[in-house]
């Protein structure tokens, strides 16, 4: 166990690629400006032309073990960079809080706020560089709903492009609060996308939106991450790469908002549906009220 351990933390963390990573335009793939704004285009414009190509198509696009596949992969990577980041992180911390003293930056704090200079390099950014890089592995779920002719998105092709930029924008300018983003992040997309490989492959969904109170779970706590950025670097006079926060603030409130409203929606939707089901079983049936609730929760 002792040896798998330390193998694991060899990859993970100590591994020369790992500790001598540099973000830059010249060597990391996908780091320029250009890059970014031609993925995202693409992106969105293939999702748009694919929904018109089969708007008057009825029957979903047989897709076969491919969206199992996909979740499946989708929640093995996610749990990696999981484990990656936070072995990184406490590595970081045991090598490099001696020079914090001068700044009085406490490990906890260091989390949340980047002392200014701090450049994308090592353990890290690292791991940040191939979260930015599995974004757009994470866009084929857009193709495979698409493809499965389910409601088409807008909201969630929206998502995806500004997961895509705001990933970006961490390493291009150092960005205080990434560390606990990834965390959070591939933590609750490595349990989505288990659940969905889960009911991919046949087996009973969960009784309740699944998914959706998972992502109002990460939503609330980027929400308060944010708010202790702000308070940390009005308190200790700046924290690295506060423009791009700004950024990244505005669009995730943003985002907040329009799934508040999708997922309120949702709720009042599915509750309405539930109980005219439950009334018409109740006309309809000599059992009465158990045959309704009985139909409730097959729903």
């Amino acid at each position: 166990m002792t040896q798998i351990q330390e193998r694991l933390m060899y990859y993970l963390s100590e591994h020369p690629s790992i500790i001598n990573f540099r973000w830059n335009h010249t060597q990391s793939w996908g780091s320029t400006w250009s890059f970014l704004f031609t993925s995202i285009s693409t992106y969105v414009c293939l999702s748009i032309l694919l929904n018109l190509v089969l708007f008057n198509r009825r029957k979903p696009v047989p897709l076969g073990p491919i969206p199992a596949v996909h979740s499946l992969s989708m929640a093995l990577i996610s749990l990696t960079i999981f484990t990656g980041i936070v072995l990184s992180s406490a590595a970081e911390i045991r090598d490099t809080r001696w020079s914090w003293r001068r700044n009085r930056t406490t490990p906890f704090q260091w989390l949340f706020c980047f002392p200014l200079g701090t450049r994308p390099s090592g353990r890290v950014f690292f791991w940040s560089y191939i979260f930015y890089l599995t974004r757009f592995l994470h866009t084929l779920r857009t193709f495979i709903v698409i493809l499965s002719r389910r409601k088409f998105s807008i909201f969630r092709v929206f998502n995806h492009s500004i997961l895509i930029m705001m990933s970006f924008l961490w390493l291009e300018y150092s960005q205080s609060f990434q560390i606990l983003a990834i965390a959070f992040t591939t933590l609750i997309y490595s349990v989505v996308y288990g659940y969905r490989f889960w009911t991919a492959i046949g087996f009973q969904s969960a009784c309740f939106p699944f998914v959706i109170n998972c992502q109002m779970v990460l939503l609330g706590c980027n929400v308060l991450c944010h708010v202790g950025v702000l308070l940390l670097h009005l308190m200790k006079g700046g924290c690295n790469g506060i423009g791009a926060w700004g950024f990244n603030s505005v669009f995730n409130f943003l985002i907040l908002f329009l799934f508040l409203n999708f997922y309120i929606k949702s709720y009042i939707k599915n509750k309405k549906t539930k109980m005219a089901m439950t009334s018409s079983s109740e006309s309809h049936s000599g059992g009465g009220v158990a045959i309704g609730r009985t139909r409730n929760k097959d729903i």
